[in-house]
């Protein structure tokens, strides 16, 4: 199994290849120089398997027309208690609708079908969680928090949940039993204060964190989250408990059955 987590600026992407091939993406965030629409094409894929849209937010769908343009998406998983013409709304609101926007908004109209038989990504499960609206208005809130469980190990993605959010997920005891098996968290919010809830750590000690943005522009970005994660040793002698694509590039976690689970990035060494 293999979680990337794509440096995309501010702006978010994470990609999931199981052992079988079949892959799952998370969000279609781009940058200037990392679209990846590209990088599934020129790495031979031939489908998306399945779209996860966390977030209805520009950052999180930018480069979702030109995915749609090369590649099927077999299956979405979003939050489906928002009615498409309210989500319409919602993001009419905010001001006109970027052409990413667009596209998510016609997937969301669209795939209305439940599958039959769940996809098989050889032995990796998904789990995702949203609050419901109209309890939550803004798309924050609304986002879809996504588990990955394989073989020991649980990685979780929360899209821009803010401290709200957070704490109506946490009064379900099934999101709390996965949140204390969650050895890598994708930061909230890229790391903003708003997306920080502290209650989520009396289920959670993560190993590490791991923040997707372009620029540092609060202390909760590094500091905050540090003092959360156990940390991994790094081979510079370092014990790195915060990962960010700003500073370390595309971050990857691999791991195979039976063996533990390793981190590496494109820009620094490989922890011990």
């Amino acid at each position: 199994m293999r979680f990337q987590v794509f440096d995309v600026g501010h702006g978010f992407c994470a990609l999931l290849t199981a052992d079988n091939s079949n892959v799952a993406l998370f969000d279609c965030g781009h940058s200037d120089s990392f679209r990846p629409s590209l990088h599934l094409v020129a790495t031979g894929c031939a489908a998306v398997e399945t779209l996860v849209i966390t977030n209805f937010d520009h950052d999180h769908v930018s480069d979702l027309p030109n995915l749609l343009s090369r590649l099927p998406v077999q299956t979405l998983y979003r939050n489906r208690t928002i009615p498409a013409d309210a989500l319409v709304r919602l993001k009419l609101d905010g001001g006109p609708l970027s052409q990413g926007l667009r596209s998510a908004l016609g997937l969301h109209s669209t795939y209305t079908a439940d599958l039959a038989v769940p996809l098989d990504f050889a032995g990796v499960e998904i789990r995702t969680y949203c609050n419901s609206y109209p309890a939550f208005t803004d798309t924050n809130n609304l986002s879809m928090a996504s588990f990955l469980f394989y073989d020991g190990i649980g990685i979780l993605v929360p899209g821009d949940l803010e401290r709200p959010g957070w704490l109506e997920l946490l009064k379900r005891p099934e999101f709390r039993v996965d949140l204390a098996r969650t050895q890598i968290l994708v930061a909230s919010h890229h790391g903003r204060e708003s997306g920080y809830c502290a209650e989520a750590f009396s289920c959670c000690s993560p190993d590490i964190v791991v923040i997707s943005d372009e620029a540092k522009q609060y202390e909760s970005q590094e500091n905050t989250y540090s003092c959360r994660a156990k940390g991994l040793s790094w081979s510079d002698g370092s014990l790195r408990r915060v990962l960010t694509t700003r500073r370390d590039g595309h971050i990857t976690v691999t791991k195979q059955r039976g063996l533990a689970y390793a981190v590496r990035t494109s820009k620094l060494a490989p922890p011990m």
